[in-house]
């Protein structure tokens, strides 16, 4: 059964940091793009980061300099370091993985940031 399941959720206060992980089961082949993906309550589900095969990162504007993505293909893995986090950064967080036959969605990891 292929699966993909995030961790690494919880509260932390603002400043503080999170490192969420996603780790991807089952034979999936080779995947292409990994990504965080956030949606905040009332709010759409937005892009955070991606990472390609080759390395190359994307970042919304708004996590740039705070947020580094990073993957590991031989655990079929992607994490995302999440520094200096703020109240706006509260949602429920969503791994993304992609692969010739697969658009792969986890089940989601609350993120909250509060005092």
């Amino acid at each position: 059964q292929v699966q993909v399941v995030e961790s690494g959720g919880g509260l932390v206060q603002p400043g503080g940091s999170l490192r969420l992980s996603c780790e991807a089961s089952g034979s999936i082949g080779t995947i292409y793009t990994m990504g965080w993906y956030r949606q905040a309550p009332g709010k759409q589900r937005e892009l955070v980061a991606t990472i390609a095969r080759e390395g190359t990162t994307t970042y919304r504007d708004s996590v740039k300099g705070r947020f580094t993505i990073s993957r590991d293909d031989a655990k079929k893995m992607v994490h995302l370091q999440m520094n200096s986090l703020n109240p706006d950064d509260t949602a429920v967080y969503y791994c993304n993985m992609i692969t010739v036959l697969r658009n792969m969605w986890g089940q989601g990891t609350q993120v909250t940031v509060s005092s």
